[in-house]
């Protein structure tokens, strides 16, 4: 499945009412780590079937970053039920990425 561009307009229907668990990357298109990280973040996304992949770009939804307390990106929130459930900071490999979800 395709990674869903998560916005403040979507966030409420693609992660908090979504009914599978969903993985969302917090991430600028100026950060380095952030692109090193972008590659797995699709891998996962094309292999996963049983979650959701959403990224949220910080610097054009500056209220989500605000919500979620992003301090330092890439992060990655895992979202069950519409519960943040797990969260990593930095590059992940992607078994560590894989072991957030579960």
């Amino acid at each position: 499945m395709a990674v869903i561009k998560i916005t403040a307009q979507n966030f409420e229907a693609e992660v908090l009412n979504s009914d599978r668990p969903v993985l969302v990357d917090f991430w600028a298109a100026w950060c380095g780590p952030c692109r090193m990280l972008a590659p797995t973040v699709d891998e996962i996304a094309e292999e996963r079937t049983d979650i959701k992949v959403g990224k949220v770009n910080v610097d054009e939804e500056e209220e989500l970053a605000v919500r979620f307390g992003i301090m330092s990106i890439p992060t990655l929130i895992l979202f069950r039920d519409g519960k943040p459930a797990g969260q990593t900071l930095g590059v992940q490999s992607k078994q560590a990425i894989n072991n957030l979800i579960g």
